[in-house]
């Protein structure tokens, strides 16, 4: 389960896919309907907001919003409500890290889109996050 700290507009087609998809699952593990994945560290920043379904509600509404964007047909009734809820800290160390981990991504899969991107100075991160300075975040799996 990979839930990019990066804004979905960077992804390719098959990582936008898999975002709506494990996000989708992020919120099944968040809500309590299903036993799997239920300790995976990339949910404890959403476990940690002071509503964490609403917040991963709001992740899956820009996952949406981005599908949208590209002509794709998400299905917006499995999001749940979306209301204005506090950011969640990311760190600029997580940015980077994970920058780094879609461009190796991207050489493989799409040479076009890693091309596109492989010399952007400043990349966006997901509406969700408010970017601070820091390390990656200790939960980051390291390869």
């Amino acid at each position: 389960m990979r839930l990019w700290t990066l804004h979905p507009k960077y992804l390719d087609p098959p990582g936008l896919v898999a975002l709506w998809r494990e996000s989708l699952l992020a919120r099944a593990v968040l809500r309590g309907e299903t036993r799997g994945y239920r300790q995976h560290p990339q949910l404890q920043r959403f476990r940690q907001h002071a509503t964490p379904l609403l917040a991963i509600n709001a992740y899956l509404s820009a996952v949406h919003a981005e599908s949208v964007v590209r002509g794709y047909s998400f299905d917006h009734s499995k999001i749940g409500p979306v209301r204005r809820i506090a950011a969640i800290d990311a760190t600029t160390g997580q940015l980077a890290h994970e920058w780094q981990h879609l461009l190796q991504k991207l050489a493989s899969r799409n040479p076009a889109l890693h091309a596109q991107w492989h010399a952007l100075a400043r990349q966006e991160c997901h509406p969700l996050f408010r970017l601070r300075k820091g390390p990656v975040e200790p939960w980051e799996r390291h390869a």
